[in-house]
């Protein structure tokens, strides 16, 4: 058993997200484990760019109420203790109301090379979060 210190947040990549978003490392797996968890902060209108995962993301809603948008137009609206699923390869984005604050748990597993799963995609459209959030 080990006891980590708490990691210092960071103010997510502006090329990534819409609005402001921290992170908060939790864990990085070292083999055999490939897992990697963080807390994600989300302002209110704040949210991620498109982007998929080569393993699949789990997200699990800790506070706030959030929206999670896949391509087909498909928006979950989810709030704390919800937990989504988001497959392997799906391309989808997640992010926080227009008016409230949102954080989650981003929980993933990193390639088997080690390398980062996540493809970052271009921005979601103004218009597109905007009919997502008044769904």
């Amino acid at each position: 058993m080990e006891l980590k210190p708490v990691a210092a947040t960071v103010k997510t990549p502006a090329q990534n997200f819409t609005g402001d978003v921290y992170m908060t490392p939790i864990y990085s797996g070292t083999g055999p484990s490939r897992m990697t968890v963080a807390l994600v902060r989300f302002t209110p209108g704040a949210y991620t760019n498109w982007h998929s995962h080569a393993v699949g993301q789990t997200l699990h809603v800790t506070d706030g109420i959030g929206l999670v948008g896949t391509r087909d137009g498909r928006v979950l609206r989810v709030r704390a203790g919800d937990t989504v699923i988001c497959p392997p390869g799906e391309e989808h984005w997640h992010g926080a109301t227009a008016d409230t604050f949102m954080s989650h748990l981003a929980m993933l597993e990193a390639n088997p090379d080690g390398s980062d799963p996540t493809t970052w995609l271009e921005p979601v459209v103004d218009d597109h979060y905007q009919h997502a959030n008044r769904a």
